[in-house]
């Protein structure tokens, strides 16, 4: 597919204009950041990675009836989505306590909650993405509480769908991150799942040993980045399992 007209550029993915109206080519860098990009590196192979584990997560959303914006993946990069007017909020549910819940709440990092947990944070990078209530969501318009009610209904059929998969290879879900979009099909407007899932915006331990499989990788010096997405693809079947290689990963068409 020709590439068109840069729409955006984010800190891991870069949007470009669509070959049909109302859709979008989202393609996936190789980028790692942390702590609001104050911590940067570039990661071979991370972005094929992410755009095979964000197509397998979002198919697998369709398939069981949760609206997403994906539509097919085009090359080892790159998707088709549905444009989209992203609410600009980040959506996090968490399972088990950790990073800043853990923080906040002096809770100990591993302690399971009570039951799944939303919290929303305003999409500012400027503002380093602050939490805020369903009380500043309502009182400057981002979303209306029908839309609060929809967002958090969306969260927690993700957290069931996503909980099942991993846990199902050995692999415990502890938190994430989605954002929500809005698509008007006439006078109805519905909302979507957005951006991507993958191991940048999960948290993800071994059942067994507790290792971390995700982007607290990069963050605490834990080791290689692509080898622990590499290895969550390996075991959901993403990635053969004898494939050895992380920095130019051989992927299941």
């Amino acid at each position: 597919m020709a590439r068109r007209k840069k729409i955006y550029e984010g800190k891991a993915k870069i949007l470009y204009e669509g070959p049909e109206p109302g859709t979008l080519v989202q393609y996936f860098k190789d980028d790692a950041t942390a702590f609001n990009a104050e911590k940067h590196d570039v990661v071979d192979g991370k972005g094929v990675l992410n755009n095979r584990l964000s197509e397998y997560f979002m198919t697998g959303l369709n398939n069981i009836g949760v609206p997403t914006h994906f539509l097919r993946r085009i090359n080892m990069r790159e998707q088709l989505i549905k444009s989209v007017e992203i609410i600009p909020l980040e959506v996090v549910v968490r399972n088990v306590a950790a990073g800043s819940i853990s923080k906040r709440l002096g809770l100990e990092e591993g302690s399971p909650l009570p039951r799944p947990i939303v919290e929303f944070y305003f999409k500012d990078d400027g503002l380093g993405d602050p939490m805020v209530s369903e009380e500043h969501i309502l009182a400057f318009g981002w979303a209306s509480q029908q839309d609060l009610d929809d967002i958090v209904a969306l969260a927690l059929r993700v957290n069931d769908f996503m909980s099942g998969i991993m846990m199902g290879v050995g692999i415990r879900l502890v938190d994430f991150k989605i954002e929500v979009g809005r698509i008007w099909e006439g006078d109805f407007m519905r909302l979507v799942v957005a951006d991507e899932i993958s191991p940048d915006s999960c948290r993800l331990w071994d059942v067994a040993t507790g290792q971390k499989l995700d982007k607290d990788v990069f963050r605490r010096d834990l080791g290689n980045l692509a080898d622990a997405y590499t290895e969550v693809a390996r075991r959901l079947g993403v990635l053969p399992r004898n494939t050895a290689s992380v920095g130019k990963p051989t992927l299941i068409n």
